[in-house]
């Protein structure tokens, strides 16, 4: 009953009804087929897994290459000499640290 009344105020017929929920139908199956490849994925990586210390390590340069990136940018675009200046010493002090964790 509810679908009619659902399909009425859409204005759709039922054969798109059908058709609507053979769609989702597939996407709810994909979402668990790809669910159950990470759970295999997952358990086959069991001995690939890093350190929490590690995992840190990684996340920490990955943010400070990414601030890099966006101060590069910035520094592209900056006219005013002092910010252009700030920019080339947050860079500089951005390439420190990414050596520091290396």
């Amino acid at each position: 009953m509810a679908r009619r009344r659902f399909a009425h105020v859409c204005g759709l017929a039922p054969r798109h009804r059908r058709a609507i929920g053979r769609l989702m139908a597939r996407g709810w199956e994909s979402k668990a087929i790809e669910a159950q490849q990470e759970a295999a994925a997952d358990s086959r990586g069991g001995g690939s897994r890093l350190s929490p210390g590690e995992a840190e390590r990684r996340m920490k340069h990955s943010t400070l290459l990414l601030a890099r990136t966006r101060a590069l940018a910035d520094l592209q675009l900056a006219c005013v000499p002092a910010h252009r200046a700030m920019l080339e010493q947050a860079i500089a002090d951005l390439d420190r640290r990414i050596a520091a964790l290396a």
